[in-house]
């Protein structure tokens, strides 16, 4: 198994891409812990872990806060000794341009995706260098590279986790601490029909446009896990501050 006796931590973990990835990195031996903001969600997902092989753990935790952000880390760590893989995964889309973004809806776009990845990070990345290294993973979006309508703070934050990651590589390679993006097209997770119904349109016409690219169809949750789980394995060992696109060509077309 590519991730046996491996610890992961993955923030937004309760549901789409983030529960996917803990099911499929339990399979592949790892232990999990997952954050999250619901307690059901949650229950289920560890529930989801251990049927598949692993060790699971939720931790009730709101990524804007530094405080819940610690906590996270230091209940992984009491709980299994160490972390190798972290997943910052959580975050929050608001489909507006930027007269119409309210500020709260900025600062809770931003925080979610950037600011969470920057204080999971901080305070992981000790521990990880102290164990020998470790991977640590972003989700950023395709429209963190090419940019997309009515999404500009989504994009802001996304951007901001490719050039971090980067920044990240340079600063944590000596320590052997690699840092990539995975960088997902539409994938049917909840966040696309709030999305549909935000913006107005029917689920038959968004999930037309959706699928308009080379491979023809919308992502699922799985494809982005096999990736994550490609940038959280050995198999990448030599791949740091890269941005991983899984899209179906969109970025390509």
């Amino acid at each position: 198994m590519r991730l046996e006796g491996k610890v992961a931590l993955i923030t937004g973990g309760t549901s789409g891409i983030g529960s996917a990835t803990a099911v499929r990195f339990a399979k592949e031996g790892a232990n999990v812990a997952i954050t999250g903001r619901n307690d059901e969600r949650g229950a289920q997902v560890v529930e989801d872990i251990i049927a598949n092989g692993g060790e699971g753990l939720f931790i009730r935790s709101d990524v804007r806060f530094s405080a819940d952000c610690r906590q996270a880390v230091d209940q992984t760590l009491e709980r299994f000794g160490k972390v190798d893989i972290l997943f910052n995964n959580a975050g929050v889309f608001h489909p507006k341009s930027i007269p119409d973004c309210t500020e709260e809806e900025w600062d809770e776009t931003i925080d979610s995706s950037l600011k969470g990845a920057f204080l999971m990070s901080k305070y992981v990345i000790p521990s990880m260098i102290a164990n020998g290294g470790g991977s640590i993973i972003h989700t950023s979006s395709g429209w963190g590279i090419l940019g997309g309508d009515k999404a500009a703070a989504y994009c802001a934050a996304k951007g901001g986790l490719i050039i971090m990651a980067k920044a990240m590589a340079i600063d944590h390679g000596p320590d052997g601490v690699r840092v990539n993006c995975v960088c997902p097209g539409d994938v049917l997770t909840p966040m696309l029909p709030e999305d549909a119904e935000k913006r107005g349109m029917s689920w038959d016409e968004y999930a037309e446009g959706a699928a308009d690219r080379p491979l023809g169809r919308i992502g699922t949750a799985e494809d982005i896990a096999n990736a994550v789980l490609y940038l959280a394995s050995d198999e990448a060992s030599f791949v740091t501050g890269e941005s991983l696109v899984v899209d179906g060509g969109g970025v390509a077309g």
